[in-house]
């Protein structure tokens, strides 16, 4: 990489859509721009309207480029969803240097033959994430280059996702005039950021509680070992507010974001607000008390609903607990809430960066610290490739071999 370096990580979520300009200098990340726009075209984290999003995507570039003065043109794209599923995979390739020795090529084509995987056609391969790298049978090793041996193994976690959800996804960010430098699995992106070295190790679930859907992923051993999609969120407390206090769901949601307390216990009888009822010009007076008694048995049933999963999943017990992240986790009183109903430790992780100190920016600053991990890695090396120009281009970006450019982003993470 060179020493000064602008990556743009695009979050598109079911209430918001985030643009977050990092600049890495020398390896640090300084955060320098973030753009945020209303979301439309987006249902429970999946795209519903392709104009309503490509709108709201443009809304959120044009605002980060405002605060900081450049034009985007280029973007790394967060993808999740219940359509994304891992299984493990194992390559094996005959070392080429005629002095044994392990480079880039070695790398590349055991990633490829791990690659070599059954797929329904509906299907494809999203990124490849190795594990851990085998030289002449030895185990445990992170990175190859540079060692000595005649046959060079990987295994390594295949993530893969459904067409349709990809395509639509690479579409909107193209009709938006942005070309997709890479897709980054979110729950990859935040567990880098999120978790430390030791809780990835000894097993935690990272909880990302969004508006319409909240996404799980286990790390256990130090990789990511499981992921899955619960379709309830933020939204579903701002409903039962509106039905509660009889009003619109978008004054139910101001309230939420103002007064909302997701644990009774906490909640002040004096903090009182009024609510202009539908079918009626009449303002009612309510207090958080009343607030907290709507939101805290659907807040507990969404963390039910996670131990649940978790519990299915098959890692139920991890030393390392929960933590948790997200728009919805903002709110006070959830953590309460969240160590009574996992009966485990639990923490709320909040990006440590300024102007991004909040859970809802972990999964846009965690696609630009992995991007610049990955991109040191890969450029430690002779070449060097930009991350993002500054320059507005035209919109040639979709030409034949994109798709196939993003599917082999990760095919290249060491």
């Amino acid at each position: 990489m060179s020493n000064n370096d602008i990556i743009v990580s695009l979050d598109i979520g079911t209430s918001k859509v985030r643009a977050i300009i990092g600049e890495v200098v020398n390896g640090t990340i300084n955060i320098i721009g973030v753009g945020s726009a209303e979301s439309e075209g987006i249902r429970k984290g999946a795209i519903v309207d392709i104009d309503q999003t490509v709108h709201s995507i443009r809304s959120a570039i044009d605002h980060a480029e405002r605060m900081v003065g450049i034009q985007i043109s280029e973007v790394y794209v967060g993808i999740s969803g219940n359509h994304i599923s891992l299984q493990s995979s194992h390559g094996v390739v005959a070392v080429s240097n005629e002095d044994r020795e392990i480079g880039e090529e070695d790398i590349d084509r055991v990633i490829q033959a791990a690659r070599v995987i059954a797929l329904p056609p509906e299907r494809e391969i999203v990124g490849v994430v190795p594990k851990q790298y085998l030289v002449d049978g030895q185990e445990g090793i992170n990175d190859p280059r540079g060692m000595i041996g005649v046959r060079l193994e990987v295994e390594a976690t295949i993530i893969t996702g459904a067409k349709t959800g990809i395509h639509n996804l690479i579409r909107v960010v193209e009709k938006s005039e942005l070309k997709v430098a890479g897709l980054i699995l979110m729950s990859l992106a935040s567990g880098n950021l999120a978790l430390s070295k030791d809780e990835k190790a000894v097993g935690t679930v990272l909880v990302d509680i969004g508006a319409g859907a909240t996404t799980i992923a286990v790390f256990d051993e130090g990789n990511l070992v499981a992921t899955s999609t619960i379709q309830i969120g933020g939204e579903f407390v701002s409903n039962d507010i509106s039905i509660g206090l009889h009003t619109q769901l978008e004054i139910a949601e101001k309230i939420k974001l103002k007064y909302g307390c997701a644990c009774v216990d906490d909640a002040a009888p004096d903090q009182v607000f009024k609510v202009t009822r539908m079918g009626s010009n009449v303002e009612k007076e309510f207090s958080q008390v009343d607030l907290a008694n709507i939101v805290e048995p659907r807040v507990e049933e969404i963390f039910q609903l996670i131990r649940a999963e978790v519990h299915r999943l098959g890692y139920g017990n991890l030393a390392g607990g929960y933590v948790l992240t997200g728009g919805t986790v903002c709110m006070p009183g959830i953590l309460a809430i969240a160590q009574s109903e996992l009966s485990t430790s639990v923490r709320i992780a909040v990006p440590d960066f300024i102007g991004v100190r909040d859970p809802s920016y972990t999964s846009g600053v965690g696609i630009i610290q992995f991007v610049s991990k990955y991109m040191k890695n890969r450029n430690s090396g002779s070449t060097k490739k930009p991350v993002t120009k500054t320059t507005k281009k035209s919109s040639d970006s979709q030409k034949p071999g994109l798709v196939e450019r993003v599917k082999n982003f990760f095919s290249e993470f060491i």
